[in-house]
């Protein structure tokens, strides 16, 4: 085992003991020279990414600008039309991560057994007509429920796009989708102003405010793109529809080289929560996505009650349409950090810078009085929190082998990270006390979680470099080996 490991420098991926893998298909470019099989790989991965990308983003977006519209709303006249308190307001805030962070954990289960085909738009026309109905609540406890709903049913879509795509591509080509499909969250804070403003407009007509339009018209366009999803969501590599049985051979084979196990057929046992629930590197995942989550949720819900506080004087709708360019320059800057993540292979060195600007964004917030500073504060801010969270999520991805052992570990991260939008709902009481709270978050949690985590990996690395893990595979065959996963003394860590 240890002599024919390739002992390499390079991190973030496993180095392979053989050409072939175990339960390996043909290979259909056999008779080709390597110069034709690049090129077939090639066209090969630009058809996945036209066939998987640019609609799993418009589900992102939806989904993003339907749980952060509320905010939009609030100074449309949401909390006074309902007569709501500040303590009620957080708490319609709170109840959807309560629901969303209680059914993510098993969500990505849910997505291998009933297919993405059929699992996927069926959540999105439930969060659709859930978002439908709190166009027409007219007390708290018809926004609490609807609320609710809401989370519970936009709990699979996130991780369970993730583990999707993580099911789909290599390693070091992962990082770079899953940033472009998170930089849907920042599109859709651009995006929810510019529609929030519009919508507006409709203020009176059915008898209805132009707050409970924004959510019945966002709604409705939910609904739509989620029937509309049962023809375009594909399932996963080994039943994929749109690609030939050659294709499919090839997608299988380029996970098996790079050592997933991705592409096999698996049934969930409980071991793959055991083996989650005992690894260190899930519970530090947590952490570090805590610490980018719930600055982000804090950002995106209060983010224009926060430019409209700047003193500024600005009207609701200039409020609005001032929310769009932090999230423009976030959508942006989100996917140049997972471009160069995934060239480096230096994921945690990424979230350590990134999460420093995010710092220095909040300490502007914190610290001037000029609406000049904290309007570039607001940038930084956001320039220091969107990348983290397709950073973060990759790195995890990346670090985690197994088929369900992955999803289970993605599943509990990004529950953990959701579960505390519940603080993000409660500190804005004032603006100070926000920002400060959100600061401590990103420089502990973020900032110093990374730090530990990368530490920790290299270290591992280290060990197995020496061959000091190679006791763990004496006398398994290779199908044990593989069953390993991430704990093989050939898997090499991403830092």
């Amino acid at each position: 085992m240890t002599e024919d490991k390739e002992k390499s420098s390079g991190e973030g991926h496993r180095v392979s003991t053989h050409e072939e893998g175990v339960n390996m298909p043909p290979d259909p470019d056999a008779h080709r020279t390597d110069e034709e099989k690049a090129e077939i790989d090639r066209k090969l991965v630009r058809r996945l990414d036209m066939m998987l990308i640019p609609w799993l983003c418009l589900l992102y977006l939806l989904a993003f600008l339907d749980r952060t519209n509320i905010g939009n709303a609030k100074i449309a006249g949401v909390q006074d039309d309902l007569h709501l308190t500040n303590g009620q307001y957080s708490a319609s805030l709170s109840i959807f991560f309560v629901s969303y962070a209680v059914f993510e954990p098993v969500t990505n289960i849910m997505l291998k057994k009933y297919r993405p085909s059929i699992f996927i738009p069926i959540i999105m026309v439930l969060w659709g007509a859930s978002m439908l109905g709190m166009g027409f609540c007219f007390n708290w406890d018809g926004l609490m429920a609807a609320r609710w709903f809401l989370g519970l049913t936009e709990a699979g879509l996130f991780p369970g796009v993730n583990y999707y795509l993580s099911c789909w591509y290599k390693r070091s080509e992962f990082g770079i989708r899953a940033a472009i499909f998170f930089s849907a969250a920042a599109l859709s804070g651009s995006f929810g102003g510019l529609l929030a403003a519009a919508i507006e407009n409709m203020d009176g007509i059915g008898n209805r405010p132009g707050w409970a339009w924004i959510f019945i018209i966002e709604g409705l366009i939910t609904v739509i793109i989620g029937f509309i999803s049962f023809w375009m969501v594909h399932d996963f590599p080994d039943d994929a529809k749109f690609l030939s049985e050659d294709d499919r051979a090839r997608v299988v084979r380029r996970l098996k080289l790079d050592q997933q196990a991705s592409a096999e057929h698996e049934t969930f046992q409980m071991t793959y929560l055991y083996q989650s629930l005992r690894d260190w590197k899930m519970w530090l995942g947590m952490a570090i996505y805590m610490g980018c989550d719930m600055p982000l949720y804090a950002f995106s819900l209060f983010l224009p009650a926060i430019i409209k506080g700047l003193g500024w004087n600005t009207s609701t709708v200039r409020s609005q349409l001032m929310s769009v360019p932090p999230y423009a320059a976030a959508a942006i800057f989100t996917v140049v950090i997972g471009y160069v993540a995934d060239r480096t292979r230096r994921r945690g060195l990424c979230n350590i810078v990134v999460s420093a600007i995010g710092v220095v964004g909040f300490a502007m917030l914190l610290g001037s009085n000029s609406p000049a500073v904290q309007y570039a504060g607001v940038f930084f801010g956001a320039l220091g929190i969107y990348p983290c969270i397709a950073n973060t999520i990759t790195w995890m991805a990346n670090n985690v082998e197994g088929v369900y052992k992955r999803g289970v570990v993605l599943g509990f991260v990004i529950g953990w990270g959701n579960l505390s939008g519940v603080i993000s709902s409660n500190i804005y009481a004032d603006h100070k006390t926000g920002h400060g709270i959100v600061m401590g978050f990103l420089a502990v949690f973020l900032f110093g979680g990374s730090i530990l985590m990368t530490t920790l990996l290299r270290r591992e690395n280290g060990k197995r470099l020496r061959g000091e893990r190679d006791h763990v595979v004496e006398g398994l065959d290779e199908k044990q080996i593989e069953r390993l996963g991430d704990m093989r003394p050939d898997f090499y860590y991403t830092t």
